[in-house]
């Protein structure tokens, strides 16, 4: 056995009958016969309708404009390309927008129901940890458990700490609070931590092993990350829901990210506060019942989960097949092929997270994210799948292509975007070997511009306006004055950093081509300490490709309308450093102004934590 438990004498989980987790063969299409038989609700197709119909028909407008501009005098094959990447890039950025004009419809038409709980859950708290910050897991889970047994809930609750930690310090200071933990929780409160002597498949290994050991005991389960939080109310409304819903297997949240002091974690705060609400209500809108799953603060039918989500191994030419690194949406799409719907609920509130603090720690752990979510083209042919399952894979994916895409983009228009005077020169009829490149008047060139940023800005705007329609919510971010400076800074430094991100997203696209494999390490969640020959060194393409932007507009061969992803790029390495300052009540969020009674408690447990940590463990 590649497990072991914490220490002598620290009490073992329950010997349980092991459920079954069987690998499913991707060919084949096996409906789950202990999922009830029910139809999805019509309304989702008109909500699709809504929010894909127009992403298509704007796309398909502006790709008519571009193609009537580019086919004066014959395209040539890099117009061609040209179209290509604008009609991609395009459709979907018109889909955002489609997502958060339906989201705001639904937060209009919202009304709050809960079903009838049958009958009360046991429902499992699994906290799959790796080589982490003991005070900071302990200190969360303490947190939660205690909200719960204050809460009275009618459902029935138990932490299990499922730790892969491979570092033999860090292995002794979860013993170590784990014994404090099991001293300072009443004795009603059942609580397990296990080891794995081999983190064997990783996360998903992690969880398999806790199914097939233990899962039997508890109708569902309810995954959290190291890094999680939930109140009471947020686990409660989770098994409610589960227990009101026989055909659910998957309930998910909508994690809102906290606790960064950081510019860059107060930037995905904000944003997440204020633009992420109507985006949310639009995916849970055209998704309905088959949602995705993101791996954490999201509850779990475990029998279902079990006998039908177990994972298969990637095609590989040697047979032995490789780990599908990016496992949740995988794992959504085949409950909802056994027959099990997977929903995601936005309006249960008091789900959160932490981000990453700074440009480099969001970089590296989208190089981890994006091998995984570029293994689900290999995916999409799977049968069974229901069709929104495949998007979301293909969705995944393109979310990391897109990045090259943009790129691409830009590259072309550096080239050919200054018309008679660009870097690639086109001839007349004294040289026909290249075409005439068509000019662009100034007029028109500004309206396709600002139509452009004004789609890219009008979820946030959206998002704003659907705070703005209640006082008291504007207020909770500090007021009118701050909100409303907070929005723009964070409007601007995200058009500085979005080119960067584009550049490292391309990156991470090429490691996983070239089979670069993402290290498996802990995220850095409080930021990264790197000095500056290190960002400089991790952002040279960056700098590289902003100063030959530069010296092109200065030759007057490139376009000035780059000048101002041209200049994100150049300062690539000081924008990075700027990342991870502390900052002061800039960027607030409510839950930053009024800290949520969970995360308070949270705070005060870890500081117990940290403080019984022994000296010569400290001194390790």
């Amino acid at each position: 056995m590649d497990r072991v438990t914490a220490f002598p004498g620290a009490g073992h989980m329950p010997p349980l009958a092991p459920l079954s987790h069987p690998v499913q063969r991707l060919n084949l299409s096996v409906r789950d016969p202990n999922a009830p038989a029910w139809q999805p609700a019509p309304r989702f197709w008109w909500r699709r309708a809504a929010a894909f119909v127009p992403a298509v028909l704007t796309t398909g407008v502006l790709a008519r404009i571009f193609a009537d501009w580019l086919s004066d005098g014959g395209m040539w094959w890099l117009e061609w390309v040209l179209l290509a990447l604008v009609t991609l890039t395009f459709f979907w950025i018109a889909l955002s927008v489609g997502t958060a004009t339906l989201g705001l419809v639904c937060h209009l038409m919202r009304r709050h129901t809960r079903g009838h709980v049958i009958a009360p859950l046991n429902v499992a708290l699994l906290v799959p940890i790796y080589n982490e910050d003991t005070a900071e897991v302990f200190g969360n889970a303490f947190a939660m458990v205690m909200a719960l047994r204050e809460s009275k809930s009618a459902h029935r609750f138990e932490l299990f700490i499922l730790s892969d930690t491979q570092d033999a310090g860090i292995a002794l200071a979860e013993c170590r609070a784990f014994e404090t933990l099991r001293a300072a929780l009443p004795p009603d409160l059942r609580v397990w931590y296990r080891r794995r002597a081999r983190n064997t498949e990783r996360k998903v290994g992690n969880i398999r092993d806790w199914i097939t050991g233990w899962g039997a005991a508890h109708e569902a389960m309810l995954v959290l990350d190291a890094d999680s939080l939930m109140s009471a109310e947020a686990i409660t409304a989770l098994a409610d829901e589960m227990a009101a819903d026989p055909t659910a297997g998957l309930v998910q949240s909508a994690p809102m990210v906290i606790g960064s002091d950081t510019l860059f974690g107060r930037m995905q705060q904000f944003s997440a506060a204020v633009y992420g609400t109507l985006l949310s209500e639009g995916l849970a809108g055209w998704t309905g019942t088959e949602g995705n799953y993101w791996g954490h603060n999201a509850i779990i039918r475990t029998r279902a989960f079990a006998d039908c989500a177990g994972l298969p191994r990637m095609p590989s030419f040697s047979g032995t097949g490789g780990l599908i690194l990016s496992h949740d949406f995988v794992e959504a799409g085949l409950l909802r092929r056994a027959g099990w719907a997977v929903r995601f609920v936005p309006h249960i509130t008091g789900s959160y997270e932490e981000p990453p603090a700074t440009l480099i720690d969001y970089a590296l752990r989208d190089r981890r994210w994006c091998h995984g979510n570029l293994q689900h083209l290999r995916l999409l042919g799977a049968r069974g799948f229901h069709a929104v399952s495949r998007f979301h894979l293909f969705h995944g994916a393109m979310s990391y292509l897109l990045s090259p895409a943009w790129f691409g983009l830009l590259v072309i228009w550096a080239l050919l975007g200054n018309g008679p005077d660009s870097v690639i020169t086109y001839f007349s009829m004294e040289n026909p070997l290249y075409p005439v490149w068509p000019e662009m008047s100034r007029v028109n060139s500004v309206l396709i511009l600002v139509f452009m940023y004004g789609m890219l800005l009008a979820p946030k705007l959206m998002g704003a306006m659907a705070l703005g329609l209640g006082e008291v919510r504007i207020a909770r971010f500090g007021g009118a004055a701050r909100f409303g400076l907070s929005l723009v800074v964070e409007i601007l430094l995200s058009i500085l950093f979005a080119p960067i991100m584009m550049v490292q997203q391309m990156v991470a696209v090429l490691r996983t081509i070239v089979g670069i494999r993402p290290i498996w390490s802990p995220q850095a969640r409080k930021g990264g300490d790197y000095n500056l020959a290190t960002v400089a060194m991790f952002h040279a393409l960056e700098t590289v490709s902003g100063a030959l932007l530069v010296m092109g507009m200065a030759a007057g061969v490139v376009s000035l309308w780059l000048l101002p992803i041209a200049v994100s790029l150049v300062a690539a390495v000081p924008l990075s450093m700027l990342s991870g300052r502390r900052m002061g009540t800039l960027m607030a969020t409510p839950e930053m102004i009024e800290p949520p009674a969970i995360l308070q408690l949270a705070r005060r447990h870890r500081e117990m934590f940290r403080a019984a940590e022994t000296p010569p463990l400290a001194a390790e």
